[in-house]
């Protein structure tokens, strides 16, 4: 049956958006065990290494479908700029108590019918297991999320962004609604479209983190067990163009605005801060902003302040002249 998140009045004023570079970890490895699932990320997939003699079958047992994985592992990050270091940090403070329940819920699950040669030797030890866990999880982080974290960083800033400008404009409801299409919002209660692992959550006074992913698309993932605060986890807007965004910019528009400039233009479908888009793009902030300028000059793109920020997107003018060159290319 479809899921329902409740909210008290004090529930509104204490929702939020962070980003977890522990969770986009944990949700890189499904990626890794079930690549054909997201093709577009497979220009990451062709490209990341493990170092030799790094053994993920420990962690692809927690990692059951369906079933319940251990939310110790990726615990809603407490601020919006939580480091890994951090989040490492509370996985290995987690009490022992929590890990053994949380194993139990994963490994005894009768519908795995895993033997107990399997399941003892996480269970023997919850505080070995926990340890080790987070030790890989640390690995997993310097190997394929670091190197390409200021990239996937720049997308989830951009997401929050835009919804924080969607929220200030059009009100709560529709910010919910235009998080996911599977998400409702009649004023009280977020209903979550089926399939949803979750039946109903009252937030109680606990609020509602909302958490864009790069990797937990097609899903979408409902934490709500305590201790943890209720979270939402969504699909960032504009991953599909993740490991692409800008790089191919129609030829005909090279020879006239220059390659950067065309890149540019042909990036900011979505309104993005000069230092999300040199981030994306792997281009200097200075280059940046000097295309940006140029093109805000010519009347291609159009600057948006929202506070201290400033957010650039295509105009309809540059719309019209990015759409012309890609039909003249076909």
């Amino acid at each position: 049956m479809p899921g329902q998140v409740v909210f008290e009045s004090t529930d509104l004023l204490r929702c939020r958006f962070a980003t977890s570079p522990l969770w986009e970890t944990l949700a890189a490895l499904h990626t890794l065990f079930e690549p054909h699932r997201q093709n577009f990320h497979l220009p990451w997939v062709r490209s990341v290494r493990l170092p030799d003699g790094v053994d993920l079958s420990t962690v692809l047992l927690l990692f059951p479908r369906p079933g319940y994985v251990p939310d110790f592992l990726s615990p809603p990050p407490e601020g919006p700029l939580t480091s890994i270091e951090d989040e490492l940090a509370r996985v290995r403070a987690t009490p022992v108590e929590r890990v053994d329940d949380e194993l139990r819920s994963c490994l005894l699950d009768p519908r795995r019918a895993l033997p107990t040669s399997v399941t003892d030797p996480f269970l023997d030890d919850p505080e070995a297991t926990r340890d080790s866990l987070a030790d890989l999880l640390a690995i997993c982080w310097d190997h394929l999320i670091r190197p390409h974290w200021p990239r996937v960083r720049a997308l989830l800033d951009a997401d929050i962004s835009l919804r924080a400008r969607t929220l200030a404009e059009k009100g709560l409801a529709a910010l919910m609604t235009d998080l996911d299409g599977r998400l409702a919002w009649d004023g009280t209660t977020l209903n979550i479209a089926e399939p949803s692992a979750i039946d109903r959550v009252r937030l109680g006074d606990r609020g509602l983190l909302l958490m864009p992913s790069a990797f937990v698309w097609p899903d979408l993932v409902m934490i709500s067990e305590e201790p943890w605060q209720p979270t939402l986890i969504y699909p960032v807007r504009g991953v599909g163009e993740l490991w692409t965004a800008g790089d191919t910019p129609p030829r005909t528009l090279v020879p006239v605005l220059g390659r950067t400039r065309a890149r540019l233009l042909a990036h900011l479908a979505v309104p993005e801060t000069t230092g999300n888009v040199a981030a994306r793009l792997g281009l200097s902030p200075a280059t940046v902003s000097t295309g940006l300028t140029a093109l805000r000059d010519a009347g291609l793109v159009e600057a948006r302040r929202s506070g201290r920020e400033v957010f650039y997107v295509r105009s309809p003018l540059g719309t019209a002249l990015l759409g012309g060159a890609e039909r003249e290319e076909a």
